[in-house]
């Protein structure tokens, strides 16, 4: 049976073969044993120490663990500038945590590029305080267009999700799918700063055909996002198509999930796009938790059209440059 060293110490003292305790005699002595339990307990107070050190103060592991993640996901995490700005980031000693956050947000810069933020927990409840649920609309224009404005939505529970989706389709006129019954339709994204972009997707998705709408390109794979994938992702069930011509509206204001529903459309026949340039933010991110509360929000892909075209962090141009879109919208449309 094992015994421990304290249990090798009290146990019964030796005897000799005629009975006579051997511990009274000066060649007995136990200290060797004791000194190697105290050597033993203090190279773990040392080691101890070592590796608190290493791990550094909560700052730093803030810093370290941002930068892993950085390391394994971030979009533009390689190559010599990230090689330098990783370096930078591992060398700085941040006092405090806003010291840390802007050694991320400068590391953030290289590895995820200017879509990438941290969210503190104070914006993240100033956020919270802000939100306001703006639902989409459907309005009947003349000579059978429909005008669908797609709002922002940040939005991650089902039944906000399902509320968002059922406000366009529910609007719908019930023979929408007869042939001609719709004579054309615009959307429009003007003032869509993104959020969930699988509920504004689904809520228009019966203008859209039956296949791979869109990719996400990452670093190391690209991923298909398919129509049956969104609804899905939503809960809701595949409609009817509605098979017309496709306008969208698009500004300066149109970005990251507004910027991935324009896309879907992206060459597409009987399809055009009017306004002007949108932000320049068509890329997912993926928020990550952090100890204190606040979230790394790492951009970890591009978005891909079904073109092969690939978007990023430059604006998308409209194939119609006007400060009258929907008016150009209305005149193409009516002219199909």
């Amino acid at each position: 049976m094992y015994t421990s060293v304290n249990q090798r110490i009290t146990q019964t003292p030796p005897l000799s073969r005629n009975g006579e305790d051997l511990s009274q005699q000066s060649h007995y002595q136990p200290r060797p044993l004791q000194r190697k339990r105290g050597l033993f307990c203090c190279m773990i107070l040392v080691l101890t120490a070592l590796v608190l050190a290493g791990c550094g103060s909560p700052e730093q592991q803030y810093v370290k663990k941002a930068v892993k993640l950085m390391d394994k996901r971030g979009l533009f995490a390689e190559g010599s500038a990230w090689k330098e700005a990783r370096a930078k980031a591992l060398a700085a000693q941040p006092a405090t945590m806003d010291e840390a956050y802007d050694v991320c947000r400068e590391a953030l810069k290289v590895a995820g590029g200017k879509h990438s933020f941290i969210f503190t927990v104070e914006r993240q409840q100033q956020s919270a305080a802000e939100d306001k649920e703006i639902a989409p609309s459907v309005t009947q224009q003349e000579d059978g267009i429909l005008l669908i404005v797609l709002p922002e939505f940040g939005g991650q529970m089902k039944d906000e999700n399902l509320r968002y989706v059922h406000a366009v389709l529910d609007a719908l006129p019930e023979d929408a799918a007869d042939d001609g019954a719709v004579k054309g339709v615009i959307i429009d994204l003007r003032g869509n700063t993104g959020g969930n972009m699988y509920p504004m997707i689904a809520a228009i998705h019966r203008f859209l055909p039956d296949d791979n709408i869109l990719r996400f390109k990452s670093r190391k794979y690209t991923m298909p996002v398919t129509k049956d994938f969104v609804l899905s992702s939503v809960g809701i069930e595949l409609q009817p198509g509605i098979d017309c011509p496709v306008a969208l509206l698009t500004d300066e204001k149109t970005a990251s999930s507004g910027e991935a529903t324009l896309l879907c459309f992206r060459g597409l026949e009987n399809t055009r796009t009017f306004g002007a340039p949108t932000a320049g933010y068509a890329s997912a991110n993926s928020p990550h938790p952090m100890p204190d509360g606040s979230k790394l929000v790492l951009t970890v892909s591009c978005d891909m059209a079904r073109t092969g075209e690939i978007f990023c962090d430059d604006p998308i141009a409209p194939d119609v440059a006007t400060d009258q879109p929907l008016e150009a919208a209305l005149a193409w449309l009516r002219s199909r």
